[in-house]
């Protein structure tokens, strides 16, 4: 488990057994990500992705009642060459596609503004609850770029291509209200509630089989971008790998002995 005390930018603590708390920890400069931010994520989400049951699901916030992310720091940028640019994105692509590619459930809990790449973090992630006053944009093209770690393909696979056109074209800011009318968080909570009500659903996922609950994602993360005699192909593939599983015997007594189940991950 990396409970790293090394890490310079980010807090990582586990609040309850089976349970990650990772906090993006720059307030000062609203939870932005700088290169050292950059390589801690990717070592973070490379290392979490090699674990076996623990932990079960991950919790994503930032710290503060401020910021969730600002995306970039851009004044460690400002007087980036074009190659320093690149080099620097090359981590940050590297730490993102770690993040995306990770089986545990991951959950955002915006605190506060996501922009630019903490908009991307929140849509890296399998759903997202917001604090009332969290408000995102992706404003890169008014910066001469455009979203560059995964805001153009999970963008419309959660809200719809004509509505992400229009947030990334524009690069216009939202609240947490149309967040959840589109589709982009499911619930908006007061912020005092907001980490409470996240870990509340993170603990539920967590009292499910753990092996199951991968393999749930797997299939799940399999329904776009494929058609559904494959993703049909994919979801049994998925299934007959929980067949085997200790964790299914065990479900199926416990329900049958009227008891909470006792979930191993094996």
């Amino acid at each position: 488990m990396p409970m790293n005390s090394d890490y310079e930018t980010l807090a990582i603590t586990e609040p309850e057994p089976h349970l990650l708390l990772l906090t993006l920890n720059r307030p000062h400069a609203a939870n932005a990500f700088n290169t050292r931010m950059g390589e801690e994520l990717r070592a973070f989400w490379t290392t979490i992705s090699k674990t076996g049951g623990d932990p079960r699901c991950i919790v994503v916030t930032g710290a503060g009642d401020r910021a969730f992310c600002a995306g970039a720091d851009l004044k460690e940028r400002r007087a980036m060459s074009d190659d320093a640019w690149r080099r620097q994105h090359v981590i940050f692509e590297e730490a993102f596609y770690a993040m995306m590619d990770c089986p545990l459930p991951l959950i955002a809990a915006v605190n506060g503004a996501a922009y630019g790449g903490g908009f991307e973090i929140v849509l890296a992630c399998d759903f997202a609850y917001a604090a009332d006053h969290a408000r995102f944009a992706l404003p890169e093209t008014g910066l001469g770029i455009m979203p560059g770690v995964g805001g153009t393909q999970n963008l419309p696979r959660a809200c719809g291509v004509r509505r992400a056109k229009e947030i990334i074209l524009t690069g216009t800011p939202f609240d947490a209200e149309a967040a959840l009318r589109w589709g982009i968080v499911s619930r908006v909570l007061p912020m005092p509630e907001l980490l409470d009500e996240t870990l509340a659903v993170a603990r539920r996922i967590a009292s499910n089989a753990p092996l199951a609950v991968r393999a749930a994602k797997q299939a799940l993360n399999a329904a776009i971008g494929t058609d559904i005699k494959t993703g049909l192909a994919i979801e049994i593939e998925c299934y007959n790998q929980t067949v085997t599983t200790a964790d299914r015997r065990e479900g199926m007594l416990a329900f049958n002995e009227k008891r909470r189940p006792n979930f191993r991950g094996e």
